[in-house]
């Protein structure tokens, strides 16, 4: 038999790191990061938990990055998970090339891996809960559609758009397009993977303790300790759902965005 392969971006640390940790130890993780070098610890932890694992140097808004990615890991066994945790928010970089790494970074990802993968398997897109914070009214879903056509004129219209913001704006409306975007598309490519038997789910995180969520800053603390639980979450609650999901447990979910904030959305619509 195959053995199953679990490629996992942004798993160097934080929730892609924790949910690597309950993977099945009959599977070989690929953990996927720009620079190889910086997963060594993350290996080292897998490695000590009993699990199989390496890394691999791949830039997640590169098309030909991501599907020499996508051939050599067909190339060990059978993918039968992606977890796409890999991004940037608003104080990493400028608004176009935040965009152009979450959003279509998720493009490229989601379709080289369904050009590989066979029955049965899941496709995880970690989004945010920022998807949610962006006003129905402000939601382009003619550019959205774009990218189910013409990626290029989809880039080319949220560059447009975003060029229009005042540059204290932009970078902020950016990572929120972006993660809202991502939540819109899983739920269209789902309908494509399914006629493969392939599942693809999104999951929109809070605030939790991890290096992201710590560099973001007391702002992003703020929102959680507003939210129904008053809390930051801990990584390893958001990695223990994540597993689900992934998993044969979870066979019939698809096409569907978990929110999973601690209530941090639900008191916010409390108070408009």
């Amino acid at each position: 038999m195959k053995k199953n392969i679990i490629v996992i971006t942004g798993g160097g640390s934080g929730m892609g790191l924790e949910t690597a940790k309950l993977m099945a130890k009959d599977s070989h993780i690929i953990l996927v990061g720009r620079t190889v070098s910086k997963l060594d610890d993350a290996l080292e932890q897998l490695r000590d938990c009993g699990l199989s694992a390496e890394a691999y140097p791949a830039d997640i808004s590169d098309r030909d990055s991501v599907k020499n990615l996508a051939n050599y890991a067909a190339s060990l066994g059978q993918v039968k998970t992606v977890i796409h945790a890999a991004g940037v928010s608003p104080h990493m970089t400028d608004a176009i090339s935040i965009f152009r790494i979450n959003a279509l970074g998720t493009i490229i990802m989601d379709e080289a891996f369904l050009s590989i993968m066979e029955q049965g398997g899941c496709i995880l897109n970690v989004t945010s809960m920022s998807a949610y914070m962006l006003p129905d009214a402000h939601v382009p879903t003619a550019l959205y559609q774009l990218s189910l056509t013409d990626v290029s004129a989809f880039m080319s219209g949220a560059k447009q758009t975003l060029e229009q913001l005042p540059a204290e704006q932009a970078a902020g409306f950016a990572y929120s397009l972006s993660k809202n975007f991502a939540k819109w598309y899983t739920e269209k490519i789902s309908l494509q993977a399914g006629k493969k038997g392939i599942r693809v789910v999104s999951i929109s995180p809070g605030t939790f303790d991890t290096p992201l969520g710590k560099a973001e800053g007391e702002g992003a603390a703020k929102y959680a300790l507003m939210g129904a639980l008053g809390r930051v979450g801990d990584p390893a609650e958001i990695a223990k759902i994540m597993a689900f999901i992934v998993s044969d447990d979870a066979s019939y979910l698809t096409g569907v965005d978990i929110l999973y904030d601690g209530g941090t959305i639900a008191a916010m619509k409390a108070m408009q």
